[in-house]
């Protein structure tokens, strides 16, 4: 099921950021010990055409996310990641 979820949540990203097949978007759904933070969260990472990359957090698990959880598409270049940018999650 968790499988299945990463999938969907790939597909829905592609779609929404108009990717594409072969855009390297990744699914990732991580633990979080700092306080206040949930327990689970998933992660997407994906790369445009022209190699920017851009990430977003979900706060729950893969299974629980819908489509509806994802940024709108007029928000991916809020979503890119500057140039010399080190995150611990992508």
């Amino acid at each position: 099921m968790q499988f299945e979820a990463l999938e969907r949540i790939e597909t829905w990203t592609r779609l929404r950021f108009a990717l594409p097949n072969d855009a390297v978007v990744m699914v990732s759904e991580l633990a979080c010990a700092v306080p206040g933070c949930p327990p689970l969260e998933t992660v997407v990472v994906f790369w445009s055409v022209d190699k920017t990359r851009h990430h977003f957090r979900m706060f729950k698990p893969v299974v629980d996310v819908v489509e509806d959880d994802l940024p709108f598409a007029w928000l991916k270049d809020s979503l890119a990641v500057p140039e010399g940018f080190v995150c611990e999650c992508c």
